[in-house]
């Protein structure tokens, strides 16, 4: 196949990049690095099957040739980068979706949205199954990501019942793993960086909120397997082992081995959700799929991963890009 990944340079988008090549696929990615790093990809760029765009996918995006399939990752995906740029991420979950699945359209391509557990907001109903509605505050501070992958959806499920576009939409929940940046604000990476510092972790509320964590490694196994069914309904993907936020904090500590570390409390933001699970119920029935990494297992190879990334940049947080090659000019402004 060839593939068209935006997002492409992003945290997950890079590993389903990766999958891809590994299985002989061509791979177009497109990313403006808004929040995508060219770190993440620079090990790509001798590949003959890889080449990527430094493109907004809020603009339209005129491309030659065949496309097989269209994977849209590209939006901020982070509370910190979401709140930094709630335009943006409004734009490319509604124009951005618009244009991806306008090019799948053109192409005679298969679509797969990424979308999020976002999409539940803070949850009346636990586990969430695909079923569930949500409970969205579509003003409040996360409406703009929350609402965006909502409308997303939408879009999406309207070019499927209206075009006959063969699509997927995932709902990613907490996923984590190599090539988080850690300054973006998610709890793994905050709780890595400034235990790896020596600093206070800070948790939130009295860290009784639950979320369940998946390797990311284990997500792009079902996101693989989602691409190759005729599956167009929301499909739930993570892991469904349950912890504390003041747990996961504790796994950290323990991991990385600071003494000096200790727990700050702080007030909690505003719609952060009490309780995240998914269930997990049609990923198991229709892919044979579930996740196999345990959070300790997975924390052990993040942690050693944000070491090597310290190593290579001593006194900072790995950067936000770095050289990986001359993109294509798609004469593409700054958002």
């Amino acid at each position: 196949m060839k593939v068209l990944v935006t997002g492409g340079a992003g945290f997950i988008g890079s590993h389903v990049c990766d999958r891809l090549l590994a299985e002989g696929h061509a791979v177009l990615c497109a990313d403006n690095l808004i929040t995508g790093r060219e770190v993440n990809i620079a090990h790509l760029r001798s590949r003959p099957a890889f080449e990527w765009i430094r493109h907004d996918i809020s603009k339209p995006l005129a491309l030659g040739g065949s496309v097989d399939y269209v994977l849209h990752f590209a939006s901020p995906a982070s509370p910190v980068d979401y709140l930094k740029y709630p335009i943006q991420t409004l734009k490319v979950g509604s124009l951005g979706t618009l244009n991806a699945l306008g090019i799948a359209k053109a192409k005679g391509a298969k679509f797969l949205l990424a979308s999020t557990s976002e999409v539940y907001g803070d949850p009346q109903v636990h586990p969430q199954p695909e079923t569930y509605w949500g409970h969205v505050n579509p003003v409040g501070v996360r409406g703009c990501y929350d609402e965006s992958k909502r409308f997303a959806e939408a879009l999406t499920m309207a070019y499927y019942r209206e075009h006959g576009l063969s699509t997927r939409i995932v709902r990613i929940f907490n996923t984590y793993g190599p090539r988080m940046r850690l300054d973006d604000g998610r709890a793994i990476p905050t709780f890595v960086r400034q235990a790896l510092q020596g600093e206070p972790l800070t948790v939130f509320g009295n860290g009784s909120q639950t979320r369940s964590f998946c390797y990311v490694d284990d997500l792009i196994e079902g996101i693989r397997r989602l691409m190759d069914q005729p599956h167009h309904e929301p499909l739930n993907l993570g892991n469904d082992d349950e912890h504390t936020v003041l747990e996961l904090a504790q796994k950290v500590l323990a991991c990385v081995h600071s003494p000096m570390s200790r727990l700050e409390f702080r007030p909690l933001p505003q719609d952060d959700p009490k309780q995240r699970r998914p269930d997990l119920t049609t990923a198991k029935t229709l892919l044979g799929w579930s996740a196999r990494i345990t959070l300790e297992e997975g924390l052990a190879k993040t942690i050693a991963w944000f070491r090597e990334e310290a190593a290579r940049r001593p006194g900072s947080a790995p950067a936000r890009t770095q050289a990986a090659g001359t993109p294509r000019d798609t004469s593409e402004s700054p958002p």
